[in-house]
């Protein structure tokens, strides 16, 4: 068996509001959105991980809080977990810096009105309160 390699994706939260970036590449993911995050490297931790890439693909200076449940399939070998995460103080305001073009500051009741990607959407509904998304639906 292939083992699987940890992908993870940011729930950045701040005031309510859920951050969601609009993919730039590769070409066939473009113009989606989806949670920012990337590869967990050899030896490194997911949440450190994490950290790392909301650096280098939006600029800030962010911290893990919590891992959402759950744990979703990419392509394979590749595994989606996702954690929620906020700005520390004094970080900038996020940047499309590195594979995205835009970033989108969403409120829960305006969360679909972008088109994210098909393997975020399981992890975007697992934001919501479980009442609003039933398991099995």
């Amino acid at each position: 068996m292939t083992e699987r390699i940890v992908v993870v994706g940011a729930a950045l939260l701040d005031a309510g509001r859920l951050l969601a970036a609009r993919r730039s590449a590769p070409p066939e993911l473009a113009g989606r959105w989806e949670l920012p995050g990337g590869k967990v490297e050899a030896g490194e931790r997911p949440e450190d991980a994490l950290v790392r890439e909301l650096r280098e693909e939006l600029g800030v200076d962010a911290e893990p809080v919590a891992r959402v449940p759950g744990e979703w399939p990419l392509k394979p070998p590749y595994v989606l977990r996702v954690w929620t995460a906020r700005l520390r103080p004094g970080s900038r305001a996020p940047q499309p810096l590195e594979d995205h073009d835009e970033l989108r500051w969403l409120t829960p009741d305006r969360l679909w009105e972008v088109p994210w990607l098909d393997q975020d959407v399981p992890a975007v509904r697992a934001l919501l309160a479980p009442s609003l998304f039933p398991a099995g639906s």
